[in-house]
């Protein structure tokens, strides 16, 4: 699955203007600039300013005047730490610590991947603490109380939290690793006065009758509870079911109805208006667009639930049919990029053909009005009493936190206070480009860009291209400084949305779908080899980068194609089988649906493993790795390493003791980073200016 400032009113997108390799440099005096070979440039961006000034911001919500988000911190080792703003500007860390007096690390490993780890109303905040797994509760008007647990310390994990005051629950997802041999997710209900702490049977199970449970919503009134479901070999974004359940005074359910499962359509977001339709997002029309369905209100008494009457004067219909992707694959949960403005109006973000927007839409007649405010929506998308709230970023702005009240726009929280100037970012030109069969492809070309320094006439710079991850995710944008880190320093980037990233369609997603290792492979070399012939790079300074499945596509592509000279695996799958033998319940089909291998014996799970094509590998290859990758072992990094050592392949391997599948702590990310750059200017023969 992953952060402004503004003026609203105005409606019309954003222009994004192509930018030509060194115009930005022409409005500059040639004076002020050093000729220097591309690739060599200082830059002030350093691997010290990014780890000192940088924070990964998510889990924005509102709750009456105040503002709550979640930090990872990269100088406290990946800690996530609750923050609030109040009305007033003050910024404050919220939690205590536990009982056990440990630091709350606001965190969930339901799926693996997390998410949702916190919930607040009135001043009422349950949370998950990834140091045991539990849920603890915190009054912030009675906050000598402390925390206070509400589940028992064994196998649990909790998450996508709602608090329904009324009863004194909470209802949250639950993935229960206590059995011998397998994993359960149930839809729960745990008591607030924390009975369920002393006596787990005191968790009450609605649901557990799917592979997998999420978002649930809680009527405004408290009747009805939404929720969204789905089975292996699925992934939610491609198959899932939405069920809603009347709720009786104890929290039980009186009845139960699916309100859509179609097993070509994915459903997501379910969440009540003000007057308590429901609103949800599905991909039926092959977009992933806004629904609302009427006829909750009143429909919850004896007689409408003895007799079934309830479920008969519902009524479903699009909001606003188009082709614009209002959710993206949800890797982790809890994500929601609409929220009701009031009780006419929903705000939300959409993406259309890489771009992003940010606009009100209509409950009656779904007209949509796009906010021209210059940021993109980046991340959950919340409003109460008018004042809206969003991640988002801009080609200019790193990922921030954003209130927008009364046509104004207030930068929060910057995830970075970056130390470039404009004239320093390079902005990105959106490009698309055909394969050889035709099909079309997207990604974003970004030049070298300097205050300081340009490139010598006659050369061309050295070209990253970067593939991302998921695969199903896409490259954004939006200003990101470690793009910038290598742009800055002399070097052009390509960021490929190949065929099945998000934000284009389902088709286009779906377009992967047994042909990972393979479409995505010829998009990227396809868009390498339109920028050597528009005479953008330089044709022997190629190097391509990807983390996790985006290592995967990177390595492939260096076995198919001699364009590339320099690859970075940064935690990638090099043996398909292996994974796919280690894998976590969530994510444990993902991959046969990616190779469109159903059996373990398919030839497709060598046949497209970056294993099995050492041999064709001659590019020069850093492997980047955490010794504790729950995911992709180290191990298995170890015996490519091996391989292509043996094929005389330049290997070189970078590995950081404690790091998972993700580097979390300053040093690691700041180490890898500067380690990679030293990487590709010895293989270039690049020196530092």
């Amino acid at each position: 699955m992953v952060d402004f400032s503004v003026r609203i009113l105005a409606i019309s997108s954003p222009q994004h203007k192509n930018v030509s390799h060194g115009s930005k440099l022409d409005t500059m005096s040639e004076k002020t600039l050093k000729v220097s070979p591309y690739g060599t440039w200082t830059s002030e961006l350093t691997t010290e300013v990014l780890n000192r000034r940088s924070f990964r911001l998510s889990q924005v919500r509102v709750s009456g005047d105040d503002t709550y988000w979640v930090e990872t911190r990269s100088a406290q080792e990946g800690r996530n730490v609750l923050l609030r703003r109040r009305m007033d500007g003050r910024t404050e860390e919220v939690l205590p610590m536990t009982p056990d007096s440990e630091l709350v690390d606001v965190r969930t490993k339901v799926h693996d991947y997390g998410g949702k780890a916190y919930t607040v109303i009135d001043n009422l905040i349950v949370v998950s603490h990834g140091g045991d797994g539990c849920l603890y509760k915190f009054d912030l008007d009675n906050p000598s109380a402390g925390l206070r647990r509400l589940t028992p310390k064994v196998a649990y994990r909790f998450a996508d939290m709602t608090v329904d005051p009324v009863r004194g629950v909470v209802f949250a997802v639950l993935e229960d690793h206590t059995g011998a041999q397998s994993v359960a997710n149930k839809l729960v209900s745990v008591p607030l006065d924390g009975s369920a702490a002393r006596e787990s049977s005191n968790i009450k199970v609605l649901w557990n009758e799917d592979d997998f449970v999420a978002s649930p919503a809680l009527s405004n009134a408290g009747e009805f509870l939404a929720f969204i479901t789905w089975n292996r070999p699925q992934m939610n974004w491609n198959q899932a079911a939405l069920h809603v359940a009347p709720l009786t005074f104890e929290g039980d359910f009186a009845d139960h109805m699916v309100l859509l499962d179609d097993p070509e359509v994915s459903v997501t977001q379910p969440r009540w208006s003000l007057d308590d339709n429901l609103i949800h997002v599905d991909d039926s029309s092959g977009w992933a667009n806004l629904y609302r369905t009427e006829g909750f209100v009143g429909a919850n008494t004896a007689q409408g639930i003895a007799s079934g009457d309830w479920k008969k004067n519902l009524r479903t219909r699009a909001l606003h049919p188009s082709q614009k992707a209002f959710s993206a694959p949800e890797w982790r949960l809890g994500l929601h990029s609409y929220d009701n403005l009031d009780h006419d109006h929903l705000v939300a973000g959409w993406s259309e053909d890489g771009h992003f927007a940010l606009g009100a839409i209509r409950l009656d007649n779904g007209q949509l009005e796009t906010w021209e405010t210059g940021w993109a929506p980046a991340g959950n998308v919340c409003c109460d009493d008018g004042r809206v709230v969003l991640l988002a970023d801009s080609e200019q702005e790193p990922a921030s936190i954003v209130q927008i009240l009364d046509a104004k726009a207030t930068v929060i929280r910057r995830a970075i206070e970056s130390p470039l100037p404009k004239e320093d970012i390079s902005s990105p030109q959106f490009l698309t480009w055909k394969n050889t069969d035709g099909s079309v492809c997207h990604g974003f070309f970004f030049v070298p860009t300097s205050a300081s320094f340009k490139g010598p006439k006659r050369d061309k710079p050295p070209l990253i291209v970067t593939v991302h991850d998921g695969p199903t995710s896409a490259n954004r944008a939006g200003l990101n400084l470690e793009r910038q880190y290598w742009t800055n320093r002399g070097f052009a980037v390509l960021d490929v949305n190949f065929r099945g990233s998000t934000g284009y369609g389902r088709a286009y997603r779906d377009c992967l779908l047994g042909n990972w290792g393979i479409y995505d492979v010829d998009d990227v070399i396809s868009g390498v080899r339109m920028l050597i012939e528009q005479g953008k790079v330089d044709k022997d300074k190629i190097a391509i980068r990807g983390s996790s499945t985006g290592a995967t596509t990177a390595l492939l592509a260096a076995a198919k194609s001699d364009l590339f000279t320099a690859v970075c695996s940064r935690h990638g799958i090099c043996d398909l089988e292996n994974v796919r033998d280690h894998a976590h319940k969530f994510a444990s089909e993902y991959l046969g649906a990616l190779l469109g291998a159903t059996e373990d014996d398919d030839p497709k799970w060598k046949d497209r493993s970056p294993i099995t094509w050492a041999d064709q590998i001659s590019a020069s290859t850093l492997f980047i790795h955490g010794t504790d990758d729950p995911i992709v072992p180290v191990d298995q990094v170890r015996q490519m390493a091996q391989a292509l050592q043996a094929n005389g392949t330049t290997v070189e391997s970078a590995e950081f003791t404690g790091e998972g599948h993700r580097l979390a702590k300053a040093s690691s990310i700041g180490g890898s980073l500067q380690r990679e750059l030293d990487f590709y200017r010895q293989v270039w023969g690049l020196k530092k200016a």
